[in-house]
């Protein structure tokens, strides 16, 4: 766990970090992608780490990748590529710079390690972690493999390095279905997300899928009763769920779709109301780019994704610490598992 009186001292002694309406006035361009969602006193307490940040990205020839589910000011003032778990995976292929810094959970700066097994990863955290990511390991994979022999695994990204070793290729909520219809057998095991696997059973009946229950703890909450009474209260509103709901909510929304099929879905209707079934941030991330949708309802907080902050982010850089590894022997296998899954997703 980090220190945050020390980080603060350490961040203290070489940044002026107060408040600063001259540096939030010089960065209003920034703010103008954000101010639906972050009002300007705010920015005034923002602005000078995202000033630091970006200037100190510059000195260590760093790259920040951020999730979608990171809050508004990482997201749209410090980030250099954003996306969902898909599109970072591809994208960290690209980054020609020296480090990259993972603003995400854990199990993302471990597929950025995998496939950049030369460059420097950091994670501005260590404890964001995944409760995805924690429900399932190698050992389980075995058991998954014993009781339906020949099957092939499809793992979801949200795991750790040492599930992808152990599985014959990863998937996305985006690329899922597509994935299980590539495998070359009637039966496919899916782990870790029960309902994600669930899901794809709907939409590709011709395979028997077969699960490892784990569950997000963010998707797991919503009901499909909460949508129904959510429907009753706002009747005109447009209910887009995530496919890591259970099958009963995903029933109940007018979309379901990854994150990335979200924000098209949400670009391509312009709702005049949207619910998203999904982790808060999302809303606040595309409220700006879309000001004709109003984007309403309950959400769900990622307590692993807020772990991420700009203060953290800055002492990452500033440090060079959080430094991610993974064993190469495992990070091999584990490599051959990703790019399986973007091979097949180009296709």
């Amino acid at each position: 766990m980090l220190d945050m009186l020390t980080l603060r001292a350490t961040l203290a002694a070489s940044y002026d970090l107060a408040p600063s309406a001259e540096l939030a006035e010089a960065t209003r361009d920034i703010h103008a992608k954000m101010d639906r969602v972050v009002p300007y006193a705010d920015w005034v307490r923002y602005a000078p780490y995202v000033v630091a940040i970006n200037d100190l990205k510059k000195k260590r020839n760093a790259a920040i990748l951020a999730h979608n589910y990171m809050t508004p000011e990482i997201f749209h003032g410090v980030a250099d590529v954003v996306g969902d778990s898909l599109q970072l995976a591809i994208e960290a292929t690209r980054v020609e710079a020296d480090v990259i810094v993972q603003c995400g959970v854990h199990f993302m700066a471990e597929t950025s390690k995998i496939l950049n097994p030369a460059k420097t990863v950091l994670i501005p955290d260590m404890d964001a972690g995944c409760s995805l990511a924690e429900s399932i390991n190698a050992e389980n994979i075995a058991q998954m493999r014993a009781k339906y022999p020949g099957a092939p695994v499809v793992s979801y990204v949200n795991t750790t390095a040492e599930v992808k070793a152990a599985s014959d290729v990863c998937c996305t909520s985006s690329n899922a279905a597509q994935i299980v219809r590539a495998m070359d057998s009637d039966v496919v095991i899916m782990t870790p997300d029960q309902y994600l696997a669930q899901n794809v059973a709907n939409q590709v009946p011709e395979k028997t899928i077969v699960w490892w229950e784990g569950s997000c703890i963010v998707h797991e909450r919503f009901t499909a009763k909460d949508l129904r009474e959510f429907r009753e209260w706002q009747p005109d509103t447009r209910i887009i769920a995530h496919p890591e709901c259970p099958p009963d909510v995903v029933a109940e929304a007018d979309f379901s779709g990854s994150t990335k099929g979200i924000i098209d879905y949400v670009a391509a209707e312009k709702p005049a109301k949207a619910l998203l079934v999904t982790e808060c941030s999302m809303a606040s991330n595309i409220a700006d780019v879309h000001p004709e949708v109003d984007f309403v309802g309950p959400c769900n907080m990622c307590p692993f994704m807020k772990k991420i902050t700009l203060e953290k982010i800055l002492w990452s850089l500033h440090t060079m610490g959080q430094e991610v590894t993974v064993d190469p022997v495992v990070s091999e296998k584990a490599r051959l598992a990703v790019e399986r899954m973007i091979e097949l997703s180009a296709k």
